[in-house]
């Protein structure tokens, strides 16, 4: 089941745009290993839960998953064939706004191989280019 909040604020959000990099969410908190996004760009729900079977299906109980972003964001839609004019259109899905640094998903309890080996398999249904970095000793 794809995530989506519980209830928002507004039901319909602009687009906007993605400037800078990460602040905040950018080290690894809760596990040995992240997977850190290198550029700015939208995952959608579907894409973030085909990531987490992927990864669950590889690790097999042996570690911990950590997803660090939630799809909080609306995109809307307009039905194919609809002539132009009569407002914006419904939401249609949801997504995750994720800027050049953001820590992704993090794995705990697997060692360097394994944890290379699941995050390439979760690299390729990611729209956006990745890289996997290790926890800094005293953090």
């Amino acid at each position: 089941m794809a995530l989506m909040p519980k209830r928002v604020k507004h039901r319909k959000s602009q687009r906007g745009r993605i400037r800078g990099n990460a602040t905040r969410g950018n080290t690894v908190a809760f596990g040995e290993f992240g997977l850190q996004t290198l550029q700015a760009g939208h995952i959608s729900a579907s894409t973030i839960e085909a990531c987490r079977i992927a990864a669950n299906q590889y690790i097999r109980g042996d570690g911990r998953l950590y997803i660090r972003i939630f799809p909080n964001k609306p995109v809307t839609a307009r039905p194919l064939e609809t002539r132009m004019g009569t407002g914006k259109g419904e939401p249609d899905h949801w997504v995750a706004v994720v800027k050049p640094g953001a820590i992704l998903f993090e794995i705990a309890g697997a060692n360097r191989e394994a944890a290379r080996d699941c995050f390439h398999r979760v690299a390729h249904k990611l729209p956006l280019k990745v890289r996997m970095i290790e926890r800094r000793p005293g953090t």
